[in-house]
């Protein structure tokens, strides 16, 4: 059965173009041109995305965002807002309303069929059971943007976990074409992710899996992305996710996931099999945004095995536009943050250049010794 789209727009024209375009790449089209029936056509449709229109009369788009969002019947629809309103104030009210994704008028027809296909993937959903007794300890990464250091950290906290428990730590880099621990610590075989994918889903298996899996001289075992930018078929990739970490969690008695950004296939239940997930922001206003409304959704998503919840603030620029901690912690109600990270673009190039994890070559810094401060209290969260 094609996936459903309802496209919201009162410019009939905009109806029609949009819908012949997404007709012609298979997708059923359902489309409103007014709020109220939007809203409606939300519920009765049940649609797979929405493609909202901001500026209409009456109920514009952000309100229907709003209402869409507060109807648990419609709640995890995503919506893609799709607007002639293009000033970052505009796209923060968006997100704040319930946007899943941006994007302003014009745009060429391949970057919204792009953006489509990506939210589309992202909302696939698989079961799991209500309630997943791990046999491992997983933690997991993530930040409503690129950019904010999740890579680094989920390498670096792997290194440190494993030198404070002495458990085997398997740290796996969720990021397909587009891994970068293998450039950084001169890895020639970095694609155990993407062939993985490659396998058909019953053949994902203990030993097929463990085929991919590299072991360090620093002691952590790592499962990496390649870092080639290709094409690459995200069918079945959630459920194949999915199994992969179901099949490690068996063995393993650490894993930490670099999970990304949450357009990840698979990702809502991903981060529901981590009973620790580490979220980073920034102090931008626009990113404090993104990230609360990252939090709302994660908090959302039954069912839910993690305990615990940390932001962490990553000081990659001073600047007088950035949130004091204060700020941020209003922000983000019931989830403050805990952490700062600073920024240390020197030890980063260093640890780079002699293909370490930074926490062995500065373990004196002051973002190793913020490492090891989460390392120790995820530690004695976990009951070790």
């Amino acid at each position: 059965m094609p996936e459903k789209i309802l496209i919201v727009d009162d410019d009939l024209e905009t109806l029609r173009l949009i819908g012949v375009m997404l007709q012609r790449q298979g997708y059923e089209i359902a489309a409103a041109n007014t709020g109220e029936m939007a809203v409606s056509m939300a519920k009765k449709e049940n649609p797979n995305l929405i493609v909202l229109d901001i500026m209409m009369p009456v109920m514009d788009g952000y309100r229907v965002a709003k209402e869409i969002r507060q109807d648990p019947d419609t709640a995890q629809i995503p919506i893609l807002m799709f607007t002639a309103k293009s000033q970052v104030d505009d796209k923060i009210a968006g997100y704040d309303a319930g946007a899943d994704d941006y994007l302003t008028k014009p745009v060429h027809p391949a970057e919204l069929s792009a953006h489509v296909k990506s939210l589309l993937a992202r909302s696939v959903r698989t079961e799991v059971p209500a309630v997943v007794e791990s046999p491992g300890h997983i933690i997991g990464i993530t930040a409503c943007k690129g950019g904010l250091g999740a890579s680094t950290l989920a390498l670096n906290l792997a290194v440190e976990y494993y030198n404070l428990s002495k458990k085997e730590v398997l740290a796996i880099e969720l990021r397909p074409g587009m891994g970068s621990w293998g450039i950084e610590l001169d890895i020639a075989d970095s694609y155990g992710l993407e062939k993985i994918f490659a396998l058909p889903l019953e053949e994902i298996t203990d030993e097929t899996v463990d085929k991919y899996i590299v072991r360090t001289t620093f002691g952590i075992k790592l499962l990496m992305a390649s870092n080639k930018t290709r094409q690459i078929d995200f069918s079945g990739t959630a459920e194949k996710l999915i199994r992969m970490i179901e099949v490690l969690n068996k063995k393993n008695p650490v894993l930490i996931l670099d999970i990304g950004n949450p357009y990840l296939p698979g990702y809502d239940e991903i981060c529901a099999r981590c009973q620790e997930l580490i979220i980073l922001t920034d102090g931008f206003q626009s990113t404090v945004l993104r990230t609360r409304k990252l939090i709302g959704n994660i908090q959302m998503e039954p069912p839910k095995t993690y305990r615990n919840l940390e932001v962490i603030l990553y000081n990659h620029l001073r600047s007088d536009l950035m949130l004091t901690k204060d700020q941020i912690d209003k922000m983000l109600p019931g989830t403050p943050v805990r952490t700062m990270f600073p920024s240390v673009p020197e030890q980063v190039f260093q640890a780079n250049q002699k293909y370490q994890p930074l926490v062995k070559i500065q373990p004196e810094g002051l973002y190793s010794q913020q490492i090891n401060e989460l390392a120790r209290l995820i530690h004695s969260r976990a009951g070790a």
